[in-house]
């Protein structure tokens, strides 16, 4: 395997050669002391390079991994987006950072989404926000026993995107409302039985599995051989499996979100008073969380229920930069990340006080 770039880059890009004489193009977050956060940079060397093994006919497929044992992706890097908001970053063509970021951010999503190709991510360790947004956009999504995903934007006043409109309207019965607002992590059994992903094998057999994927007959078509391989792996790795906790709990998300109107579901969420603790952690962050976030996830499961995935990452850059101006994002950041305080002085205290007209300007 060569790297097309040193591996100081905050990217790593090689390629594998397979033993029949094609290549495997392989893309490695490279920034482990920060759990590979997404940065601008990185994504301004991603995309490029998918775009040039897209046109390249010996390029048969394309993995994408995180450095190091801990996570994938931990999302994007919300400190810079909170430099841009509060320090006034220009960007390039009288655009802000912030704005780029998300611009090209889901570019980068949707070209993963509608690859020509075959796209293999290994989701193993953390998995949220930015990083979840390359999880969904694989052909054949890998989780392992390490894995922890989740969107937890309602505890930094962002939302669930980087295709969230797509993804959370796709999961059974309620499931996505109840993730989107509470931010509740899953691990990779759940992500199977949501949609988030499509096979678990150990992490151990990472190297196992790029080396059968070399040594393959890539004269036939891509996906079989791949379906074929992390078929096989999938079938050795079934006892390290983690118990299903999203299908376990099924029945009482469902109770839990059943109402009409957001105040209600809310209401009946924060006041679970059972004893388990999956729940109460949910129902605490819940609580604890961002009022505008709750009604955008809220429309988003409505207002974008049928939309098609383009028509999502459009709509969802519109409320992107809208959240780098209204100030509710730059204040959850502060409060999580910045100062450390974990005392949000959200715009309303609770989601009965939203005023509508607060909540449209999102979507505008």
């Amino acid at each position: 395997m060569n790297d097309a770039v040193t591996t100081q880059s905050p990217v790593v890009l090689a390629e594998l050669d397979t033993t029949s004489g094609q290549r495997i193009g392989i893309i490695r977050l490279n920034q482990p002391k920060a759990l590979n956060a997404l940065s601008l940079e990185m994504i301004r060397l991603i995309h490029p390079q998918l775009e040039r093994w897209a046109g390249d006919d010996q390029v048969v497929a394309v993995w994408l991994e995180g450095d190091g044992d801990k996570a994938l992706c931990a999302g994007g890097d919300v400190v810079a987006l909170y430099r841009s908001m509060t320090e006034s970053r220009p960007g390039d063509a009288g655009t802000t950072l912030g704005e780029q970021f998300f611009t090209e951010e889901y570019a980068l999503d949707y070209a993963l989404h509608t690859y020509p190709k075959p796209v293999v991510v290994w989701g193993n360790g953390i998995v949220m926000g930015g990083g979840l947004g390359l999880l969904a956009a694989g052909s054949h999504r890998v989780v392992t026993e390490t894995a922890r995903i989740a969107m937890p934007e309602v505890s930094i006043g962002l939302y669930p995107d980087v295709g969230g409109s797509w993804f959370l309207n796709r999961m059974p019965g309620r499931t996505g409302l109840f993730l989107g607002l509470t931010g509740a992590s899953v691990n990779a059994s759940d992500a199977l039985f949501v949609g988030l992903a499509d096979r678990f094998i150990a992490h151990d057999q990472r190297d196992a599995v790029l080396a059968a994927l070399k040594a393959a007959d890539w004269d036939q078509p891509a996906h079989v051989v791949i379906g074929s391989c992390l078929r096989w792996f999938e079938h050795q790795s079934r006892d390290q499996r983690p118990p299903e906790v999203v299908r376990a709990h099924y029945d009482i998300i469902q109770q839990l979100t059943d109402a009409d109107t957001l105040a209600d579901v809310v209401a009946r969420m924060t006041r679970y008073e059972g004893d388990d603790p999956w729940l109460q952690k949910a129902a605490a962050t819940l609580k604890a969380g961002s009022p505008t976030t709750m009604a955008i996830v809220w429309e988003q499961t409505h207002q974008l229920r049928y939309a098609g995935l383009r028509e999502v990452f459009d709509k969802e850059l519109k409320i992107s930069i809208n959240c780098l101006t209204k100030g509710e994002f730059a204040e959850g950041v502060r409060a999580l990340l910045i100062d450390k305080d974990k005392q949000p002085r959200w715009r309303y205290p609770n989601v009965e006080s939203l005023d509508p007209a607060w909540v449209a300007g999102f979507f505008e």
